[in-house]
């Protein structure tokens, strides 16, 4: 990219870069999150054993909760990748990107159903 393509104003892909970085911080952490709660069930169970109980819980829901959250981290991932090559694209093109919402918005909605299912689960268990 040139200065020119810039508009002479180095912080605009700067800008794209650390958005871009953010995005994938969120994506490591979900996956990372998702690894433990799948991990979850498995904790459980081995401490029921060690506490000689004689049905441990399960981890359907833990594991299941935990993948979706490590295929949303994976796929934030990937989203993010796009949007910033897009970007990067468009700026060295002289376009000024046009702010699309569409990544946050089904992010936050599969988060929150995430989260409405859980706290089902929760009260439904207890």
């Amino acid at each position: 990219m040139d200065d020119k393509a810039q508009g002479g104003d180095p912080r605009v892909p700067l800008a794209a870069e650390r958005t871009f970085l953010a995005w994938i911080r969120t994506g490591l952490a979900l996956m990372g999150f998702g690894f433990v709660v799948a991990r979850f069930g498995v904790f459980l169970r081995e401490w029921a054993t060690a506490q000689n109980l004689a049905h441990g819980p399960g981890h359907g829901v833990s594991l299941w909760l935990g993948i979706i959250l490590v295929a949303s981290g994976v796929l934030l991932n990937v989203a993010a990748l796009s949007r910033y090559r897009r970007y990067l694209r468009q700026i060295a093109q002289g376009i000024m990107p046009e702010p699309k919402t569409g990544l946050e918005t089904v992010l936050a909605l599969v988060l929150s159903l995430l989260g409405i299912v859980s706290v089902l689960y929760f009260v439904w268990v207890s």
